[in-house]
Protein backbone atom coordinates (compact mmCIF):
# COMPACT_ATOMS: atom_id res chain seq x y z
CA UNK A 1 0.00 0.00 0.00
CA UNK A 2 2.81 2.40 0.89
CA UNK A 3 4.54 1.77 -2.44
CA UNK A 4 1.30 2.34 -4.29
CA UNK A 5 0.64 5.52 -2.34
CA UNK A 6 4.18 6.74 -3.11
CA UNK A 7 3.68 6.06 -6.81
CA UNK A 8 0.39 7.96 -6.80
CA UNK A 9 2.04 10.95 -5.12
CA UNK A 10 4.89 10.92 -7.64
CA UNK A 11 2.47 10.71 -10.55
CA UNK A 12 0.34 13.51 -9.12
CA UNK A 13 3.42 15.68 -8.62
CA UNK A 14 4.57 14.99 -12.17
CA UNK A 15 1.16 15.86 -13.60
CA UNK A 16 1.00 19.10 -11.60
CA UNK A 17 4.49 20.12 -12.76
CA UNK A 18 3.60 19.21 -16.36
CA UNK A 19 0.38 21.24 -16.12
CA UNK A 20 2.24 24.26 -14.71
CA UNK A 21 4.83 24.05 -17.49
CA UNK A 22 2.11 23.88 -20.13
CA UNK A 23 0.24 26.85 -18.62
CA UNK A 24 3.45 28.89 -18.49
CA UNK A 25 4.32 27.93 -22.08
CA UNK A 26 0.84 28.84 -23.28
CA UNK A 27 1.03 32.16 -21.43
CA UNK A 28 4.42 32.79 -23.04
CA UNK A 29 2.95 32.25 -26.51
CA UNK A 30 0.09 34.66 -25.75
CA UNK A 31 2.69 37.17 -24.57
CA UNK A 32 4.63 36.65 -27.81
CA UNK A 33 1.44 37.34 -29.80
CA UNK A 34 0.81 40.53 -27.83
CA UNK A 35 4.35 41.78 -28.45
CA UNK A 36 4.09 41.06 -32.18
CA UNK A 37 0.58 42.54 -32.29
CA UNK A 38 1.88 45.77 -30.75
CA UNK A 39 4.04 46.32 -33.82
CA UNK A 40 1.21 45.85 -36.32
CA UNK A 41 0.21 48.85 -38.43
CA UNK A 42 -3.44 49.72 -37.80
CA UNK A 43 -3.51 52.89 -39.89
CA UNK A 44 -2.62 53.23 -43.56
CA UNK A 45 0.60 55.14 -44.12
CA UNK A 46 1.96 56.85 -47.21
CA UNK A 47 4.91 54.45 -47.14
CA UNK A 48 2.71 51.42 -47.79
CA UNK A 49 3.00 50.09 -51.32
CA UNK A 50 0.75 47.33 -52.66
CA UNK A 51 -0.59 46.09 -55.98
CA UNK A 52 -3.43 43.99 -54.50
CA UNK A 53 -5.32 43.63 -51.22
CA UNK A 54 -6.12 40.31 -49.53
CA UNK A 55 -8.85 40.32 -46.87
CA UNK A 56 -9.06 37.29 -44.60
CA UNK A 57 -12.51 36.08 -43.62
CA UNK A 58 -14.33 36.03 -40.29
CA UNK A 59 -17.78 35.15 -38.99
CA UNK A 60 -20.88 35.83 -41.09
CA UNK A 61 -24.15 36.16 -39.16
CA UNK A 62 -27.29 34.05 -39.90
CA UNK A 63 -28.97 37.09 -41.48
CA UNK A 64 -26.20 37.15 -44.15
CA UNK A 65 -24.45 40.24 -42.78
CA UNK A 66 -20.80 40.40 -41.73
CA UNK A 67 -19.99 40.24 -38.04
CA UNK A 68 -18.54 43.36 -36.41
CA UNK A 69 -15.02 41.98 -36.63
CA UNK A 70 -15.43 41.11 -40.32
CA UNK A 71 -16.97 44.52 -41.02
CA UNK A 72 -13.92 46.20 -39.51
CA UNK A 73 -11.62 44.14 -41.73
CA UNK A 74 -13.66 45.05 -44.81
CA UNK A 75 -13.76 48.75 -43.89
CA UNK A 76 -9.97 48.74 -43.50
CA UNK A 77 -9.66 47.10 -46.93
CA UNK A 78 -12.03 49.66 -48.46
CA UNK A 79 -9.91 52.49 -47.07
CA UNK A 80 -6.81 50.87 -48.55
CA UNK A 81 -8.64 50.54 -51.89
CA UNK A 82 -9.53 54.24 -51.79
CA UNK A 83 -5.80 55.05 -51.74
CA UNK A 84 -4.84 52.62 -54.49
CA UNK A 85 -7.48 51.18 -56.81
CA UNK A 86 -6.10 47.65 -56.95
CA UNK A 87 -7.73 44.18 -57.01
CA UNK A 88 -9.12 42.87 -53.72
CA UNK A 89 -9.23 39.16 -52.91
CA UNK A 90 -11.80 38.16 -50.29
CA UNK A 91 -11.18 34.80 -48.64
CA UNK A 92 -13.41 32.52 -46.62
CA UNK A 93 -15.42 29.31 -46.93
CA UNK A 94 -18.79 28.56 -45.35
CA UNK A 95 -18.69 27.51 -41.71
CA UNK A 96 -21.18 25.05 -40.23
CA UNK A 97 -23.07 27.94 -38.58
CA UNK A 98 -22.96 30.30 -41.56
CA UNK A 99 -25.63 30.73 -44.29
CA UNK A 100 -23.12 30.94 -47.16
CA UNK A 101 -19.39 31.31 -47.84
CA UNK A 102 -17.84 34.30 -46.08
CA UNK A 103 -16.33 35.49 -49.37
CA UNK A 104 -19.82 35.97 -50.87
CA UNK A 105 -20.89 38.35 -48.11
CA UNK A 106 -17.50 40.07 -48.11
CA UNK A 107 -17.74 40.85 -51.81
CA UNK A 108 -21.35 41.95 -51.46
CA UNK A 109 -20.42 44.35 -48.65
CA UNK A 110 -17.48 45.88 -50.53
CA UNK A 111 -19.50 46.35 -53.73
CA UNK A 112 -22.81 47.52 -52.25
CA UNK A 113 -21.71 49.35 -49.10
CA UNK A 114 -18.24 50.63 -50.00
CA UNK A 115 -18.65 51.16 -53.78
CA UNK A 116 -15.75 48.95 -54.83
CA UNK A 117 -16.20 47.93 -58.49
CA UNK A 118 -17.50 44.39 -58.79
CA UNK A 119 -14.85 43.33 -61.32
CA UNK A 120 -12.03 44.25 -58.93
CA UNK A 121 -13.21 41.91 -56.15
CA UNK A 122 -12.00 38.32 -56.55
CA UNK A 123 -13.59 35.55 -54.47
CA UNK A 124 -12.04 32.57 -52.74
CA UNK A 125 -15.02 30.65 -51.28
CA UNK A 126 -13.09 27.47 -50.47
CA UNK A 127 -10.38 28.29 -47.92
CA UNK A 128 -10.90 27.21 -44.31
CA UNK A 129 -7.75 28.45 -42.59
CA UNK A 130 -5.12 31.17 -42.93
CA UNK A 131 -2.74 29.06 -45.00
CA UNK A 132 -5.48 28.17 -47.49
CA UNK A 133 -6.66 31.82 -47.55
CA UNK A 134 -3.28 33.01 -48.72
CA UNK A 135 -2.51 30.04 -50.95
CA UNK A 136 -5.82 30.43 -52.82
CA UNK A 137 -5.39 34.20 -53.04
CA UNK A 138 -1.98 33.63 -54.57
CA UNK A 139 -3.54 31.41 -57.25
CA UNK A 140 -6.23 33.99 -58.02
CA UNK A 141 -3.61 36.71 -58.46
CA UNK A 142 -1.09 34.56 -60.32
CA UNK A 143 -2.21 35.64 -63.78
CA UNK A 144 -1.65 39.33 -63.12
CA UNK A 145 1.97 40.22 -63.84
CA UNK A 146 1.50 43.75 -62.45
CA UNK A 147 1.12 42.43 -58.90
CA UNK A 148 4.38 42.29 -56.98
CA UNK A 149 3.37 43.28 -53.46
CA UNK A 150 0.16 42.65 -51.50
CA UNK A 151 -1.52 44.21 -48.48
CA UNK A 152 -2.94 41.61 -46.10
CA UNK A 153 -5.88 42.88 -44.06
CA UNK A 154 -7.11 41.01 -40.99
CA UNK A 155 -7.62 41.56 -37.26
CA UNK A 156 -4.58 42.98 -35.46
CA UNK A 157 -3.81 39.85 -33.40
CA UNK A 158 -3.95 37.75 -36.59
CA UNK A 159 -1.58 39.85 -38.71
CA UNK A 160 1.78 38.47 -37.45
CA UNK A 161 0.96 34.82 -38.24
CA UNK A 162 -0.61 35.81 -41.55
CA UNK A 163 2.59 37.62 -42.48
CA UNK A 164 4.70 34.62 -41.46
CA UNK A 165 2.63 32.33 -43.70
CA UNK A 166 2.76 34.88 -46.52
CA UNK A 167 6.54 34.85 -46.26
CA UNK A 168 6.56 31.05 -46.45
CA UNK A 169 4.48 31.25 -49.64
CA UNK A 170 6.86 33.75 -51.21
CA UNK A 171 4.70 36.85 -50.95
CA UNK A 172 6.14 40.32 -50.68
CA UNK A 173 3.60 41.71 -48.26
CA UNK A 174 2.51 44.47 -45.92
CA UNK A 175 0.07 43.89 -43.07
CA UNK A 176 -2.80 46.08 -41.90
CA UNK A 177 -4.66 45.27 -38.69
CA UNK A 178 -8.27 46.03 -37.79
CA UNK A 179 -9.55 46.10 -34.17
CA UNK A 180 -10.55 43.11 -32.08
CA UNK A 181 -13.70 43.28 -29.92
CA UNK A 182 -12.57 43.48 -26.25
CA UNK A 183 -15.07 40.84 -25.11
CA UNK A 184 -13.48 38.33 -27.50
CA UNK A 185 -9.88 39.14 -26.55
CA UNK A 186 -9.27 36.00 -24.48
CA UNK A 187 -11.01 33.71 -26.98
CA UNK A 188 -9.22 35.18 -30.00
CA UNK A 189 -5.77 35.22 -28.42
CA UNK A 190 -6.21 31.73 -26.97
CA UNK A 191 -7.15 30.34 -30.38
CA UNK A 192 -4.31 32.26 -32.00
CA UNK A 193 -1.81 30.76 -29.53
CA UNK A 194 -2.95 27.27 -30.53
CA UNK A 195 -2.73 28.27 -34.21
CA UNK A 196 0.88 29.42 -33.71
CA UNK A 197 1.68 26.01 -32.14
CA UNK A 198 0.21 24.25 -35.18
CA UNK A 199 2.15 26.59 -37.49
CA UNK A 200 5.48 25.87 -35.76
CA UNK A 201 4.84 22.12 -35.69
CA UNK A 202 4.08 22.11 -39.41
CA UNK A 203 6.96 24.39 -40.40
CA UNK A 204 9.77 22.97 -38.25
CA UNK A 205 8.70 19.39 -37.49
CA UNK A 206 6.52 18.78 -40.57
CA UNK A 207 3.63 17.68 -38.35
CA UNK A 208 0.15 18.62 -39.57
CA UNK A 209 -2.71 18.60 -37.07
Amino acid sequence: MRRKSRRVRKLTRFLLIFLCVMVLAFGGIVGYICIREGKVETVLTDQMRYDAIIVLGAQVKPDRTPSVQLTWRLDAAAEAFAKHHVPIVVCGAQGSDEPCPESVIMKQYLVEERNVPDYLVLEDPDSRNTYENLENAQKLLAGNTDINRVLIVTSDYHVPRSMAIAGDLGFEAEGLGSPCLPEYWIKNHGREALAWCKYWLKKYLHISL
